[in-house]
């Protein structure tokens, strides 16, 4: 992205420049569009379950900014002399599972022939304008709140390398952030992102970066899946995972106490994680607290 500007207009709410979870474009004064893509390679073996995972992780974006989604399509990439099409189709078919949950249609897509199996959404969605969930919103001595434990990267990285499977880790990965996203609104935030690739701690920067604040988080207050810990025990730390903490580790002052193992389980690489919000949140643990200044404490 270095060196590619966005479009610049009066209705342009949300662009490129925070990095933002979804662009927002003002089409009435009480009415935005909002839109996002995201796709990846499976991260579960089962292709229904993956199907599932893609859509809801997808949809996130939308959520993550306070709004609803209204239509998705599908994005496949599929080696099909590889693999055979029924499988596909079981992954379509997860997909459209999560779309029917969530009252988004899924109308048709587009596919091409990869020799690696690639499946995810572009999803549109909408929102009230005045009462987005932005990345650079975000002011100082507020609570922060977490609506899902994290941790499925680990189990992902074991799922990958020994087979087992971590039913936990799929049910994390297939909730829907909705209702999240409506207690957020419902608590008047104004500031939140999702918890995806970057981990815990890359998407808190992003958001203390954009926002031009600091943060202090609670280790001992952040929730993990069931199994995480064993997993980071283990040794199935990814490679993203350690450069997302390669990335921040120098935006963190560590307390005393706090390890490298908690370190890379803050960073642990997500997907379709819950949402990461700046104001109290009936319902969902506080991790931590905004404050003046810059950088992440870890206590």
């Amino acid at each position: 992205m270095r060196g590619l500007t966005g479009q610049a207009g009066g209705d342009i709410i949300v662009g490129v420049d925070d990095g933002d979870d979804a662009a927002a474009v003002r089409v009435r004064d009480d009415l935005a569009v909002l839109s996002t893509a995201d796709f990846f390679t499976p991260v579960v073996d089962d292709a229904y379950d993956w199907g599932r995972i893609a859509a809801a992780n997808a949809l996130s974006d939308i959520y993550a900014m306070g709004g609803d989604p209204v239509v998705a399509i599908n994005l496949v990439g599929w080696p099909r002399d590889r693999l055979p099409m029924e499988l596909m189709t079981e992954v379509l078919r997860g997909g459209l599972a999560i779309g029917a949950e969530a009252g988004c249609p899924v109308i048709g897509g587009h596919s091409i022939d990869d020799p690696e199996p690639k499946y995810g959404m572009a999803v549109t969605g909408v929102a009230d304008p005045h009462r987005l969930i932005r990345n650079d919103a975000a002011e100082p001595g507020l609570p922060i709140a977490l609506t899902k434990p994290i941790g499925v990267g680990l189990l992902n990285n074991r799922h990958k390398q020994t087979g087992e499977t971590f039913d936990a880790a799929v049910e994390v990965m297939t909730t829907l952030n909705r209702d999240a996203s409506a207690a957020a609104l419902r608590a008047d935030v104004a500031a939140g992102t999702d918890v995806t690739g970057f981990g815990l701690l890359g998407h808190l920067f992003k958001l203390c970066r954009a926002s031009e604040i600091g943060a202090v988080i609670d280790r001992s207050s952040v929730p993990a899946v069931d199994g995480a810990l064993d997993a980071l025990r283990d040794g199935y730390v990814s490679g993203g995972t350690r450069r997302n903490l390669d990335w921040v580790r120098p935006h963190l002052q560590v307390g005393g106490g706090i390890t490298d193992d908690d370190l890379l389980f803050l960073a642990d690489a997500q997907t379709s994680g819950g949402l990461l919000l700046i104001g109290e949140v009936p319902g969902y643990p506080v991790i931590g607290e905004t404050v003046a200044g810059a950088g992440i404490n870890i206590r």
